[in-house]
């Protein structure tokens, strides 16, 4: 069976960088963004223990009365029973996106892929709901997306992907069946690896 870690993001609730922009202290706006992925995660939590499904939230921010605080060791423990691991709070630490939280996840567990599962279907050449001549690639190497820019994805997780060679695939969450046919491999969305050049979209 398949091992699969699960990084939910708070921005449904509060997004740090944001309460930023009103005025609130960084540090203490990343903090409520955490906890406010903690949320997520238990939610998750409950939605898949009511399908059968074993689970555990682990937290970078200690706080045993609801989730394990995230040790590697234990993490790749629950992975190797089978469990699905929810990990929450990000980073534990401010200034960091979800982005680099998964991308750290995933190298610190040792998986094959990160899987993006984001509003749009794939990475574009330029903000598609901007730019009506926005292109989607089907595969992009991560030194060509940090290049350009493309903010699917922050820099310093492209870079750190691209450093321990994790390929991405970035696909559209709310598509029925997305999930499914990214967990079977089959090909949607844009994939980034260190491979050959960007492959754009055709029909």
């Amino acid at each position: 069976m398949e091992r699969v870690g699960v990084v939910i993001g708070g921005g449904n609730i509060v997004r740090g960088a944001k309460l930023s922009e009103y005025g609130f202290d960084r540090v203490s706006a990343d903090h409520m963004g955490m906890l406010a992925t903690v949320i997520n995660c238990l939610a998750m939590q409950d939605a898949l223990e009511k399908q059968g499904i074993f689970t555990r939230v682990m937290s970078a921010i200690r706080m045993e009365a609801l989730a394990e605080y995230y040790i590697r060791r234990r993490a790749v423990r629950h992975l190797e029973k089978s469990r699905i691991v929810l990990f929450a709070a990000g980073t534990g630490n401010p200034y960091f996106t979800t982005d680099s939280a998964a991308t750290l996840r995933a190298i610190e567990t040792g998986c094959d892929i990160i899987m993006k599962a984001t509003n749009v279907d794939g990475i574009y050449d330029k903000d598609p709901n901007k730019h009506k001549d926005a292109v989607r690639y089907d595969q992009i190497t991560y030194t060509e997306a940090i290049n350009r820019q493309l903010k699917v994805m922050d820099t310093s997780a492209f870079a750190l992907c691209r450093e321990n060679d994790i390929p991405i695939l970035v696909f559209d969450m709310n598509e029925p069946g997305n999930l499914v046919k990214a967990a079977r491999g089959e090909k949607i969305g844009t994939l980034v690896t260190s491979g050959e050049g960007a492959v754009a979209h055709v029909g």
